[in-house]
């Protein structure tokens, strides 16, 4: 599993080897549950239980900001954060040439359809800062400018980290997304 290394595997299989096989059967059927009931919304591709997500039938959220994330994780993170209040769209992944995924294979179509029809003012591109990451974002733009405002989240040093610890390309990145003080 993504995030989980040999011995954190291995802790968790004998962890679950000891339960009773109650407990293990009610794991197993609940795992079967979510992937039976679990799919994407029509609308911005987050996991859900609904037609359309709960976020996407929110009325209180912006409905003419999108932001675009990679996929579900993201859009998690930052709903945690809970200052960004418009509605979102997952792609699925990123662009990568070199694992043989294009954009014919993430949910671009689908998201130049929606802001081509819908109202939208601004998409936000909330992408991670690798090649990757970059890739999706500059494909993205170009497809996305002729309908709407086009913008990407600032990337720079994580707080409480040291600058003279910080790498080139995320101090560059920091002085890119400056911003005036108030």
């Amino acid at each position: 599993m993504p995030g989980i290394g040999p011995r954190t595997a291995q802790r968790l299989a004998l962890h679950l080897i000891k339960q009773p096989k109650e407990k293990i059967e009610n794991f197993s059927t609940a795992l079967l549950n979510a992937k039976n009931q679990i799919a994407q919304c029509k609308k911005c591709f987050h996991l859900t239980s609904l037609e359309i997500c709960e976020i996407c039938s929110n009325s209180n959220r912006y409905q003419h900001i999108v932001c675009v994330v990679a996929d579900s994780r993201d859009l998690l993170a930052l709903e945690r954060t809970r200052e960004y209040k418009g509605l979102y769209h997952v792609l699925g992944g990123l662009i990568s040439p070199m694992d043989g995924i294009g954009p014919d294979m993430l949910n671009v179509t689908d998201l130049v359809q929606r802001v081509s029809q819908e109202d939208t003012e601004e998409v936000i591109l909330a992408l991670t800062p690798s090649v990757e990451g970059d890739t999706t974002s500059l494909y993205l733009a170009k497809l996305l400018k002729p309908f709407v405002k086009v913008t990407r989240i600032a990337y720079g040093l994580p707080v409480g980290s040291e600058l003279e610890y910080a790498d080139e390309v995320t101090l560059t990145r920091a002085l890119e997304g400056r911003r005036d003080m108030q």
